[in-house]
């Protein structure tokens, strides 16, 4: 959505060139995406681009605010649950998995300094925490500087404001399942929204119904304590990491919400 109804086209083109951009670098569910690639350094040092550098980095900040409780390093423990794929490709119904429970990989393990990242070799990374939020906050930033207009993107549950608000200020419809109890959430310009829910990426494997949210203590499913949270902050990053820390206790979270 934009102030200025004239530039709703060229900032629809704005938002949809970031979010392919993201996509090659930090999907795990493309072959070909940058991100795929990481493991052939075998733990040696290697040169990554400038995006899936900064992706990385705040990955890395997040977890480091949260004190370890939103990590980068759960993809091999997403994969090993049946989370392997894009949500719409996944078998919501499957053979049953091990459950193996072990803390995740350390996160401090990885190096990144300007583009020269250092990934160890039992490590495999999910940005979905952290990525989706940032291309929000990114392609806000980009349409309002190019186009001189107020601006909210929406990708999914992550919602990123700039330049200048509507009158009132940006109303927010929040919602949970179909048929159930709605607010609005008003946003001041340059704010930022973001809800994530354990009810939304579910999938059976066996006897066990799954969710995306991983505790990293354990790299299982953490106990679900609110259905669904939603959290307004000063960029979608924080609102979203901050969902994570609030949907469940000492928790990380997988791709794509």
């Amino acid at each position: 959505m934009v102030t200025d109804p004239g530039q709703l086209d060229a900032a629809r083109r704005i938002v949809a060139n970031e979010i392919a951009a993201v996509d090659r670098a930090a999907s795990r569910f493309r072959p070909d995406a940058e991100i795929m690639h990481l493991d052939a350094a075998g733990g040696a040092p290697q040169q990554v681009s400038e995006l899936l550098a900064e992706l990385i980095g705040v990955a890395l900040d997040a977890a480091r605010r949260t004190g370890g409780d939103v990590i980068p390093t759960l993809g091999g423990a997403l994969a090993d649950l049946g989370y392997d794929r894009d949500l719409s490709l996944l078998a919501r119904n499957g053979p049953p998995v091990l459950t193996v429970r072990r803390p995740a990989p350390g996160w401090r393990r990885i190096s990144l300094a300007g583009r020269t990242l250092t990934l160890p070799v039992d490590v495999q990374l999910d940005l979905g925490a952290t990525a989706k939020a940032h291309t929000a906050d990114r392609a806000a930033a980009q349409v309002a500087a190019r186009l001189d207009t107020g601006v909210l993107v929406s990708l999914g549950g992550d919602i990123a404001t700039a330049g200048q608000a509507p009158a009132g200020g940006w109303q927010v419809h929040v919602a949970d399942q179909p048929g159930e109890p709605t607010c609005v959430v008003g946003l001041a310009a340059g704010t930022a929204v973001a809800t994530s829910s354990t009810l939304g990426r579910r999938w059976q494997r066996g006897d066990r119904l799954l969710h995306h949210i991983l505790d990293p203590r354990t790299c299982q499913p953490a106990p679900t304590v609110w259905r669904t949270v939603t959290v307004a902050a000063g960029t979608c990053v924080a609102a979203n990491t901050g969902t994570a820390l609030t949907a469940a206790p000492t928790r990380s979270e997988g791709t794509s919400r």
